[in-house]
């Protein structure tokens, strides 16, 4: 039989389910399409840029860049993962020096980075409040909950 988490564990019947962040979901969607473009992207210089760099270091940093990607969504929800994110999207900005296509592709995904995080926020705080008026309302009018 599977092992069950901590929140399987404790959980109780007609217990709320906690809500995730939309701030957090978008963000993570940026950096794993981001991990696809920097896997694809590594291949196209490992076949473009042969002779100019060691295909040994192409492929290293290329696949470490993706896998440091996915595994930044998994911090995203600390304080400091969203400027971990930020870190993330000017190395891949930087990553035009080697492949000068990528300033542009970079820059894209740093638009997509910038919007899913402002409108994450923004969407978050909208529920929250939603959350507490209907908090207020169930409080005030108990015989209807």
């Amino acid at each position: 039989m599977a092992k069950l988490t901590k929140a399987q564990r404790e959980w109780r019947p007609g217990m709320p389910k906690k809500r995730r962040s939309t701030k957090v979901m978008f963000a993570s969607t940026v950096l794993l399409l981001e991990a696809f473009v920097v896997f694809f992207a590594t291949l196209a210089v490992f076949g473009l840029r042969r002779g100019e760099f060691p295909p040994a270091l192409i492929l290293g940093i290329g696949i470490a860049l993706s896998v440091v990607m996915v595994l930044a969504c998994a911090v995203l929800s600390k304080p400091w993962g969203v400027g971990l994110g930020w870190i993330l999207q000017i190395v891949l900005i930087l990553t035009g020096l080697v492949e000068p296509m990528m300033f542009l592709v970079g820059g894209l995904f740093g638009l997509a980075w910038w919007y899913g995080i402002r409108t994450g926020i923004r969407i978050d705080s909208e529920a929250a409040q939603r959350e507490r008026e209907q908090a207020e309302w169930n409080a005030a009018h108990p015989e209807s909950s």
